[in-house]
């Protein structure tokens, strides 16, 4: 997914602890945690895996890649508050 540069300039600045608060809104729950790496899942069967490190933010491949993941438009980042 392309993003438009006003809201890949919000995405990037994004924590992994913004992330993580989404996914809770959205209804994943957290399954499983083995060191900083804490596994995601949506009652739909979707499954992401964070790798927690709490005020840091994702590099452009590694973010695009979990919100395929998670299977977010645009329009449910903003639902979620995610982004403006």
């Amino acid at each position: 997914m392309k993003f438009p540069t006003n809201i890949w300039n919000q995405l990037k600045n994004k924590s992994c602890k913004d992330f993580i608060n989404a996914l809770v809104k959205d209804g994943w729950e957290r399954d499983v945690t083995v060191g900083p790496e804490q596994i995601y899942r949506n009652p739909d069967g979707r499954r992401v895996s964070i790798h927690f490190h709490p005020n840091r933010t994702y590099g452009a491949k590694l973010l695009k890649a979990l919100i395929e993941d998670t299977g977010w438009s645009i329009k449910d980042m903003k639902r979620l508050g995610f982004i403006k």
